[in-house]
């Protein structure tokens, strides 16, 4: 599935060229001003933002700002585009919280390879925290907002490990989030659905008890929630590549005579 990216510009022949240039390899939205940015920021999965700076109304440094000061969207990194030359410009485009910054005229290139770049690094961050067992949540969090909302999600989650029927909806209610804006939210950070976020925390769990080396397989998956043996040996198998009892075999034996 293709990632998704917001832009917004005034000028309408810019927003068609910057579609010409993204929409080969994304999801291209585009809006005339902050007022329709913010719309499908509420209707849509975005992945990254590219604004101008310079438009009516509410210009790129105030939005930047919104948005960085906006749990629900704080993730998202944002590309500035602008014709103010300088190095106050950029120090300021920075300040505001824009993960990038990039003067007009543009090299079609350059942008490219910084949305490319931007993406990446994200991807990578979200795989390394599904695929090694004691990675911490944390590790996806681009800032302190971000910190704070991965912790109190997570530490509810584990609060409830055991309920097997841990849903979206008590998880946005803790939140305090509309469902629609939680989803978006967790989907957008991680790139997991909250269902998928939920069985990866219940996996993390249950490698740390099987390091104890003090409980059968069968008691581990009752103790994250598990109401199927069989189901949480696939889903075991499918995030670490190994089913349980070879990773408890791959575990130093220091650890597991601790």
């Amino acid at each position: 599935m293709k990632n998704s990216i917001l832009v917004i510009d005034d000028h309408q022949d810019l927003l068609i060229l910057l579609k010409d240039i993204l929409e080969e390899d994304y999801l291209v939205h585009l809006a005339t001003n902050a007022e329709q940015a913010k719309k499908l920021l509420d209707e849509q999965v975005i992945h990254l933002i590219i604004s101008d700076v310079m438009m009516p109304g509410m210009d790129g440094f105030q939005l930047c700002r919104l948005i960085k000061s906006d749990v629900a969207y704080c993730h998202i990194p944002i590309i500035l585009l602008t014709s103010m030359n300088g190095i106050r410009a950029h120090i300021e485009g920075l300040e505001h919280g824009a993960d990038a910054y990039i003067p007009k005229p543009f090299s079609e290139e350059l942008l490219k390879i910084q949305v490319a770049s931007l993406l990446l690094n994200r991807t990578k961050i979200k795989d390394h925290f599904a695929s090694v067992p004691f990675e911490d949540v944390r590790v996806m969090a681009h800032s302190k907002a971000d910190e704070i909302f991965l912790q109190k999600l997570d530490e509810y989650i584990r609060k409830n490990l055991k309920n097997p029927n841990i849903d979206m909806v008590s998880l946005a209610d803790h939140m305090f989030m509309s469902r629609p804006t939680f989803y978006r939210k967790v989907k957008a950070l991680s790139s997991l659905t909250p269902k998928e976020l939920i069985d990866i925390t219940r996996l993390k769990k249950a490698a740390s008890l099987i390091a104890e080396n003090r409980y059968t397989l069968y008691e581990v998956s009752v103790m994250v929630g598990y109401s199927s043996q069989s189901l949480f040996s696939r889903n075991f198998f499918k995030y670490y590549k190994m089913n349980a009892l070879e990773y408890a075999g791959s575990l130093p034996k220091a650890i597991r005579d601790e």
